[in-house]
């Protein structure tokens, strides 16, 4: 892939936040505002060649590294979202085994990151957040009867990636000539599916196959 978009939506709303002097300028975002939009594709693909698509009834579900297959209400918002958006950018719906010029897979992605906080290198390296002389103990140095902290952070991802089926045999692989992915609060929502999507094909004009 060699081209690659980044929408943020909320910048407008970022900068205000930012100018109002609040301490968690982020916290005050609602969940459509802290959304990001990505996009990458193979610019040297001619997609106006592609006419017909293929969607998996199902979406994979990457977590922590481990790979399965669902499907709820909100994978299905997805995958009917992104048939509209496909189809309204001039492609034909077909099914797998009707040789579709591209597929479409939909992928829920999360991951699972851990860290310590060491407070003996906190207090150390910092000098001290608690004012040891406003207690009248200035000199006195920091004990911490526990030393560290484990801290988890857990985070989701949709990832939308159109393959190319159509050079398959001649390419001997397949390509993926286009992702959509959307990072933030509440992606897994199924009244929002639409607008994210639509969000994602929208950054991505180059797809209509018109």
């Amino acid at each position: 892939m060699k081209s690659k978009n980044v929408l943020w939506v909320s910048v407008l709303a970022m900068v205000t936040v930012f100018a109002s002097c609040s301490k968690d300028p982020l916290g005050n975002l609602t969940a459509a505002e802290s959304r990001i939009y990505i996009t990458d594709h193979d610019s040297t693909a001619n997609y106006s060649a592609f006419k017909t698509f293929s969607i998996s009834d199902s979406v994979a579900v990457i977590n922590d590294g481990q790979a399965s297959k669902q499907l709820n209400t909100v994978d299905q918002a997805f995958i009917n979202a992104v048939k509209t958006e496909m189809q309204e950018s001039g492609y034909t719906m077909v099914n797998k085994n009707s040789s579709p010029d591209v597929g479409i897979n939909v992928t829920r992605i999360f991951n699972t990151s851990t860290g310590v906080i060491s407070y003996n290198n906190y207090y150390g390296n910092y000098g001290g957040y608690w004012d040891p002389f406003y207690y009248g103990y200035g000199g006195y140095g920091y004990y911490s009867p526990y030393s560290y902290a484990t801290y988890q952070i857990r985070e989701g991802a949709l990832s939308v990636d159109m393959l190319d089926l159509k050079n398959a045999a001649t390419a001997n692989r397949i390509n993926v000539i286009w992702t959509g992915l959307i990072r933030g609060s509440g992606i897994f929502d199924a009244a929002t599916a639409p607008n994210q999507v639509k969000m994602l094909f929208d950054q991505s004009p180059y797809l209509k196959s018109l």
